[in-house]
C-alpha cells in the first residue's frame, strides 16, 4: 500500500511539473528574450543584458498609442459590463420568478457561442448603425460579449449576501437601488473584483473583435498592433517582440495586484444577521 501511494504521488508530481513547465517555459522565453540582444526562438540565458529592445518599442506608434487605445476600450467595456451585470443580477438573485431559470440557462448558452459565429451579422449591423470603426461601438460590443458570463458570476456572488440585511435597510426607508449600492455591492466586493478582472483580461487579450470592427490604424489596440511584429516588418525581431509582450502584460498584472486583497477577502458575513 505504501509503495502504491508513493508511486501515485510521484506520478502526480511528475504531471504537475510537466504542466508547470508548459507555463513557465514560454514566460521564461519572454523575459529572457526581452533583454537578449541576439534573441531567437530558443530559451537561453543571454550572454549580455541589454535594454535596446525596450528602447526600440517604446515609441508612440508601436507601444504608447496602442496601449492607450487598449486601456480606453477595455476599461470602458469593463466598467459598462460590471454596471450592467450588477443591475441585471440583482433581480435574478433577489426576486423569484418562473422565468429566472430559463433566463439563466439562456445566458449560459450565450457564453458558449463562438465569437467568430456572430461577427458577420454584427459587422453588417454596425455598418447600418454607423458604429463601424468607432471606439464606442467596439466598447459596446466588448461589454455585450462579456455580459452573459458576468451576469452569471455576479448573480452567484450576490446570492451569498443575506437578504435580511437589505430588509433591515428597507425598513429604514432605503430603496432597492440604495440597498444594492450601499449594502449588497460593498459586501460582495470580492465578487465584483472577480468579474472586473475576468472581464478586463478577456477584453485585453481579444484580437478578433477590434481587428474586425476597427479600420483606422490609429485606433488599433495593442492586441492587434502586436501582429505587426509578424508581418509588415519582414523578419521577426524576437527581442523587440518579447519586450513589447512584457509591456503589454503589465496593465493586467497591475490590475490583479490592485484587487488581490479583495479577491482573498471573502464575504465574512458569519454573524451579520444574528441577534
Amino acid at each position: 500500500m505504501r509503495s502504491r501511494r508513493t508511486t501515485r504521488r510521484l506520478a502526480a508530481d511528475a504531471g504537475l511539473l510537466a504542466v508547470a513547465a508548459a507555463f513557465v517555459l514560454p514566460l521564461a522565453w519572454v523575459i529572457l528574450s526581452a533583454v537578449d540582444p541576439q534573441a531567437d526562438l530558443s530559451v537561453t540565458v543571454p550572454d549580455s543584458v541589454t535594454w535596446d529592445n525596450f528602447d526600440a518599442v517604446l515609441t508612440d506608434d508601436i507601444t504608447f498609442t496602442p496601449l492607450l487605445n487598449s486601456l480606453l476600450l477595455c476599461g470602458g467595456g469593463t466598467v459598462l459590463t460590471v454596471v450592467c451585470a450588477a443591475l441585471a443580477a440583482y433581480p435574478l438573485s433577489r426576486f423569484r420568478s418562473r422565468l429566472n431559470r430559463p433566463f439563466l440557462l439562456t445566458i449560459l448558452f450565450a457564453t458558449c457561442l463562438p465569437i467568430t459565429a456572430i461577427m458577420v451579422p454584427v459587422y453588417a449591423l454596425f455598418v447600418q448603425v454607423n458604429l463601424i470603426d468607432t471606439m464606442r461601438g467596439t466598447i459596446f460590443f466588448f461589454a455585450a460579449s462579456q455580459l452573459p458570463f458576468a451576469i452569471w458570476l455576479m448573480k452567484n456572488f450576490m446570492d451569498g449576501v443575506p437578504k435580511e440585511l437589505e430588509e433591515a435597510a428597507w425598513t429604514d426607508g432605503a430603496s432597492p437601488l440604495q440597498s444594492l449600492l450601499r449594502i449588497v455591492l460593498p459586501l460582495m466586493g470580492p465578487g465584483v473584483a472577480v468579474v472586473t478582472v475576468f472581464s478586463f483580461v478577456m477584453m485585453w487579450g481579444n484580437f478578433f473583435v477590434p481587428f474586425m470592427l476597427l479600420l483606422t490604424p490609429d485606433q488599433m489596440p495593442a492586441a492587434v498592433s502586436i501582429n505587426e511584429f509578424f508581418g509588415n516588418r519582414g523578419t521577426v525581431v524576437y527581442g523587440q517582440l518579447a519586450a513589447f509582450s512584457v509591456i503589454y502584460s503589465t496593465p493586467v498584472i497591475l490590475l490583479y495586484v490592485l484587487v488581490a486583497r479583495r479577491l482573498g477577502g471573502g464575504f465574512a458575513l458569519g454573524g451579520a444577521v444574528k441577534g
